[in-house]
């Protein structure tokens, strides 16, 4: 295993000779020696005692840094790496609370409802360890029915989730009225899950907490903890809608960490492709496993989870000697919870020895202590990746996190550049809680809370979006109050994490069984589980009998086959509205409202191992539609990018435009806290709208979320990490490193990547480092 008394582990992993070509940097990460401080004198002995017997006799600064502000009556985040104790910085002031009234009360919400078990735990032990009067209960929706009235009537530390907050706590508050009124402490751990969508509608149920404990005479103080983002304290502050102080320096002590970067192999140096980044992925980890290494690999999306998850455990099939003793365990959404549950207890256990995970596994759920960490291709973010290097290590010294790069330009430009992974700064986290969807959104369910008195703060106009729910028959103005007036509640029907609250599950009817194996949101359930698709559970295969759009379930029975399902998915754009310009005369851009059209046509049959398409399929499903926030990048004739534009053929036109629009779109992550799945991009050689060449990028949530403003701000940026990483890519003429592979349409275009470079130098002179926006 990798630790303090065998490093030697990494230096053979690195002088692999299938390992060691194709390691272009290896950054080692020294020991870091803990800052310790005393117990504050305030502190309850039966706390102290606690802490004692579970071998606790000093903190870290940090928590000490948390103890003075709770103590001083301030909202305050903390913000520190994985595994650093952040827990206590909000368990001991609760706690020490708690002891000192017993009408108070905290609230705990954690992203997941994984996370709240974790906790859950956490503090029982606590408890446990000092004997302390105090109950804590989990209150989420695996939470059975016959104990939710004990958590409400005798928990003192509820621990929860936005979701349930929304839809279960908030909407019933007349069933909570000791617990808010006795509200002393809110607490929010892993801030920085709450980002984009998310962020925005957590931020409006924060509004709505506060809305109603103010009604039951109580002030909650708010303590986050987050890891390490460029803005903490401003997230903070936009998600509790007031000043936060953050802590960000860190007493905790840090184990030896390499972090070594690993480019795969070309396999055609013409063309410029590499071998699959999950694939590669798949073999180091293989090693890794083999050699008695616990091991954690992150893939980026559920269906490679799954896939790379069997291929494992194919490798290390032998009935003679149970596999080698080797378990791997797929972990991603979708799996019900006591199937989660079931993994979390193994690889804290021990007998679950590796994983294959999406970013579920990203925040701070209790896994043990693993001691290499994969991550195929780039997660996102800086902090995602941290995040994802940090589950390695935990508990044990020295530990190794593996970053595999795909041929994407994205991963290219990182790899050239690993100064961006270890001299930067973590980017800033966005939210926009007065996304006009979002917002409104939420004045419906805080109007069925409790009405809404005339002139009542809440957010940015609030009488505004009243107004309009008048006219719609939503709420009703009486004697100066407005009044829900509409059938139902609106939380139901609202979900916090995507555009849709509507989930499709997938029933297993094979044999008659019809039990439920898992759950997807709608829109993705249209590109993943229509008709004939391949569904693959934990390893097993399932072949689509009926997607019932319309009762949302998925019949889905077990079968074998050699290959599995990915869908065409086709995209149609409409200009709504034009709101602000920015740019130059020669490249404006304008930022906008646009109707986005996406529908799955057909889907491929891709074979297991050699990805080889082996046929087709057609899908009929109806399109889904969505009004969201866009920036169009304009090439008039009369600019120097038009003008090299207008001077092509028509063919050549196209398949440059296809290669600036890729590779802008690739690049654009790399300067926002954003996933590349979070914007769309589309490109016209001849626009409906503007009537010249254009290309689009959108926020692909209904409304935006602020990251195409964030876009156009910082264009600049993109334009000259696109063309850096264009010029330097030694291909002939694109490949998915640069510019990506042409399309079949412009296999006969021999200067699409001299094409785009010219077009990219031209649009970075052009749009300079004013290209600010205007009103």
């Amino acid at each position: 295993m990798i630790n303090e008394d065998s490093k030697d582990a990494v230096e053979e992993f690195l002088s692999d000779p299938e390992i060691a070509p194709f390691v272009t940097r290896v950054e080692r990460l020294p020991a870091v020696e803990a800052i310790w401080t005393d117990f504050p004198p305030g502190l309850d002995p039966r706390l102290r005692q606690a802490l004692a017997s579970r071998g606790v006799d000093r903190l870290y600064s940090h928590q000490r840094a948390c103890w003075d502000l709770a103590a001083a009556g301030n909202d305050y985040v903390v913000v520190t790496p994985t595994a650093s104790g952040k827990t206590l910085c909000y368990n001991l002031p609760v706690a020490q609370a708690l002891l000192d009234d017993p009408d108070a009360r905290a609230l705990y919400l954690f992203p997941t409802k994984a996370l709240s078990q974790d906790q859950q735990a956490e503090m029982n032990a606590l408890i446990e360890a000092g004997n302390l009067p105090i109950k804590a209960a989990t209150f989420d929706g695996d939470t059975p029915q016959s104990t939710r009235k004990a958590a409400r009537d005798s928990g003192r530390i509820i621990i929860s989730n936005p979701d349930m907050l929304h839809s279960g706590v908030l909407p019933n508050h007349a069933k909570w009225i000791k617990f808010f009124a006795g509200l002393r402490y809110v607490v929010i751990d892993e801030m920085h899950a709450y980002r984009g969508v998310f962020g925005s509608h957590v931020a409006n149920v924060i509004r709505r907490l506060i809305r109603i404990c103010a009604h039951y005479g109580a002030a909650p103080r708010f303590i986050l903890c987050s890891a390490t983002i460029g803005n903490p304290g401003e997230l903070a502050e936009a998600l509790v809608g007031r000043p936060v102080t953050a802590v960000t320096q860190n007493g905790a002590p840090r184990a030896e960490k390499a972090v070594v970067f690993y480019n795969p192999p070309l396999v055609d140096a013409v063309q410029g492709i590499r071998k699959s980044s999950a694939n590669e992925s798949m073999e180091i980890a293989a090693k890794l496993l083999a050699s008695g290494t616990r091991t954690i690999l992150f893939a980026r999306s559920r269906l490679k989870v799954e896939i790379l998850a069997s291929y494992l455990n194919q490798r290390f099939e032998n009935i003679y000697t149970d596999n080698r003793h080797i378990r791997v365990e797929p972990y991603r959404s979708g799996l019900l919870p006591g199937e989660r549950r079931l993994i979390e207890r193994g690889l804290r256990e021990g007998s679950i020895h590796g994983v294959v995970s999406t970013n579920a596994l990203e925040l701070g759920i209790d896994i043990g202590g693993l001691d290499a960490a994969v991550i195929a291709g780039w997660p996102g973010s800086l902090s995602s990746f941290w995040q994802q290097a940090g589950r390695a290590g935990r508990r044990r010294g020295a530990s190794m996190a593996v970053y595999v790069a795909s041929s994407a330009p994205v991963d290219q430009y990182l790899i050239a550049h690993p100064e961006r992974f270890l001299g930067s700064g973590a980017e800033n986290a966005r939210i926009d809680a007065d996304n006009p969807y979002v917002y409104a959104d939420h004045v419906k369910c805080a109007a069925f809370e409790l009405p809404f008195r005339e002139g009542e703060p809440f957010g940015p106009d609030v009488g505004e979006v009243l107004a309009f729910l008048e006219e719609t028959g939503t709420v009703r103005n009486t004697g100066g109050r407005w009044f829900w007036s509409d059938s139902g509640y609106p939380a139901e029907k609202i979900s916090l994490r995507s555009a849709t609250a509507d989930n499709v599950v997938i029933i297993d009817t094979t044999k008659g069984r019809n039990e439920v194996i898992g759950e997807m949101d709608r829109p993705s359930a249209k590109e993943l589980v229509f008709d004939d698709a391949i569904y693959i559970h934990r390893g097993r295969q399932y072949i689509v009998l009926k997607l019932d759009i319309e009762n949302r379930q998925c019949l889905v029975e077990e079968r074998e086959t050699n290959y599995y399902t990915d869908a065409v998915v086709k995209t149609d754009i409409k200009v709504l509205s034009e709101d602000e310009r920015g740019g130059s005369e020669s490249l404006p851009f304008v930022v906008g409202d646009l109707l986005v059209r996406s529908s799955a046509e057909k889907f491929k049959k891709l074979r297991f191992h050699t990805n080889e398409n082996i046929g087709y399929g057609e899908i009929y499903l109806p399109p889904e539609e969505m009004q969201t926030r866009a920036v169009a990048v304009l090439f008039p004739a009369t600019g120097r990018p038009g003008a090299i534009l207008a001077a092509m053929g028509e063919l050549e036109r196209a398949a440059v435009l296809s290669a600036f629009c890729g590779t802008v779109r690739s690049l654009a992550p790399v300067n926002l806290l954003c996933d590349r799945s979070d914007l769309g991009a589309t490109w016209r050689a001849r626009d409906d709208h503007y009537g010249i060449p254009a290309v689009y990028l959108w926020d692909r949530y209904p409304g935006g979320t602020g990251l195409t403003e964030a876009l156009a701000l910082s264009l600049p940026g993109v334009l000259k990490n696109a063309l850096e990483r264009v010029a330097s890519c030694d291909c002939e003429d694109g490949c998915p490193s640069c510019v990506g592979v042409a399309d079949q349409a412009f296999a006969a275009v021999r200067k699409r990547k001299a094409g785009a470079k010219r077009v990219l130098e031209a649009a970075l002179m052009a749009v300079g480092r004013d290209g600010a926006l205007e009103g």
